[in-house]
């Protein structure tokens, strides 16, 4: 047998012997890390519409919403309240939104506000809906 055949063997077996030797330590260290944390909840899931109406004395679409804390600890909450004049957005149009911040939302507890949007067309049926939100753990 050649040289070049002998060397071809034996750098097989170093690899053969490096794998028997490092492949268990790698699945010993791959077994042991902690287990990742779960992911956080989106925000948007926490927040619902209780009402949608027009207020009467200002034609102003009044949404009501009800926050459920979020079980990572209290925090604020920035909610992104959309109104649209049906439940399916039309393409291509821009939809009225309005910000509301619900600060010193404890974990499970129910807190309860009101989103103010635009002046609404007469004979005309709105339609409010949680566009986003965003949660900030208070530190």
């Amino acid at each position: 047998m050649s040289a070049l055949k002998w060397q071809g063997w034996l750098v097989g077996l170093v690899v053969l012997a490096g794998m028997l030797v490092f492949a268990p330590l790698g699945l010993y260290v791959w077994a042991s890390a902690e287990p990742a944390p779960a992911p956080a909840r989106p925000a948007v899931e926490d927040v619902r519409i209780t009402g949608c109406r027009i207020d009467a004395a200002s034609r102003r679409v009044v949404a009501a919403m009800e926050v459920t804390g979020s079980p990572a600890g209290p925090g604020t909450y920035v909610v992104t309240v959309e109104f649209r004049d049906t439940a399916e957005p039309a393409p291509g149009t821009r939809t009225a939104q309005t910000l509301v911040r619900v600060p010193g939302v404890a974990p499970g507890a129910r807190e309860h506000s009101e989103a103010v949007g635009p002046v609404w067309p007469v004979a005309t049926a709105a339609w409010c809906g949680v566009a986003g939100a965003e949660f900030t753990p208070v530190p």
